[in-house]
Order: C-alpha cells, then structure tokens, then sequence
C-alpha cells in the first residue's frame, strides 16, 4: 500500500513517518502533486502556523491539490485545522473541506493555560476512524487553536469549552491530537485509517 505524507514547511512530520514505519510501513514524503494524487492513501499532519502553512501549500498549488483528492486523507493538529474555511491564526483562508473557522483559545480561569498540552479525554466518537473503541479513551493534544463543534464533529474533547477533537467529511478525516504520540490508542486510530 502506497502512504503519501504531504511534504510542507510544518513541524512533526517525522514523528507521523516514524509512526508508520513501527507498523511497518514505509511512506512516501512528498510535496510532488502527481505522487499525492496517485498514493491509496495521504496524511496531512504538521505543528506550525497557520498563515505561513497556507502560503507554502499555496505557492505550490497544494491546497487544490489536496482539496481535490479523492482517497482516504487523514489530517492530523495544524492538518486538521488548515483543512477547514478558515483559521484565526494569521487570519488566513483556508483549504475549505470542512466549513469551520478555527478559534484561539480564550483563558476563563487562571488554570487554562494555552496552548492546551497534555493527554485528554475523547467523548461521542462516531466514525470508522474509532472502530474498537468503548469510549473514553485518552489521547494527546497540543495547541492553541481548535476546532469548534460542528456538523463534522465526530469525537469531542472539553478544554476550556467542548470542541471538535476529530473530523470527517466524505474521504477526508482529522484529529486536533496527535494519534503518533497517543500510545496504543493512536496506533488504533492509524490502522483503522489505513484499512479504510
């Protein structure tokens, strides 16, 4: 099977590859349009900036290219969010796959610190992405900026307010957490995602 991980100026993309290779799959990491559009299968993870992400991806037609696949494509943290309308970090458009604006978020007490780092809870998963699951499962998460509930919700996590923990929209799925750094429950994720 043909994994192709989207190549672009974001941070933890090797731990996305060394994920993979622990399940003995050898990835593709490319920003070559032909070799995303031709893969089984794209992951499109990364920690960064929103605005320079877009700029990058933009510069090189990869924002259509990606909104046009037609294969499984898994965002992951900064992946996710870039595949929505818009985010407020640089206040920059967007892939656009999912219609939500990625929000800051907004300390209430002094404990909420941001970014929100750490293991949390995920609640209401509904997708094949969490086949196997009982619920209440802990994943981990990094990051200022979230996704808010939505028509494409499909597991929540609370951090100051409930937000949108995962994503999906036809072929297109997305978690803010990072299934690479999540243990067992991450690896879970990754195969349901692979044997779509």
């Amino acid at each position: 099977m043909n994994i192709a991980i989207v190549k672009y100026n974001a941070g933890n993309i090797y731990s996305v590859v060394n994920a993979l290779r622990r399940m003995g799959i050898e990835p593709d990491l490319t920003d070559d349009a032909e070799r995303l559009m031709n893969a089984d299968k794209v992951i499109f993870p990364g920690q960064g900036e929103a605005r320079s992400a877009m700029e990058y991806l933009r510069a090189r037609n990869l924002d259509k290219v990606i909104s046009d696949l037609r294969q499984p494509v898994f965002g992951i943290c900064v992946g996710q969010q870039l595949l929505c309308r818009h985010s407020e970090e640089g206040d920059v458009d967007c892939i656009g796959v999912f219609d939500a604006e990625v929000k800051r978020f907004q300390s209430v007490r002094h404990e909420d610190k941001v970014p929100a780092m750490g293991w949390n809870q995920l609640y209401d998963t509904r997708s094949p992405l969490f086949k196997g699951f009982e619920g209440g499962e802990y994943v981990y998460f990094v990051h200022s900026y979230y996704v808010p509930l939505c028509d494409d919700t499909i597991a929540k996590a609370d951090y100051i307010q409930p937000y949108s923990a995962a994503l999906a929209k036809g072929n297109f799925f997305a978690t803010q957490f990072h299934p690479e750094k999540s243990g067992t429950v991450g690896a879970r994720i990754l195969q349901n995602f692979i044997d779509m």
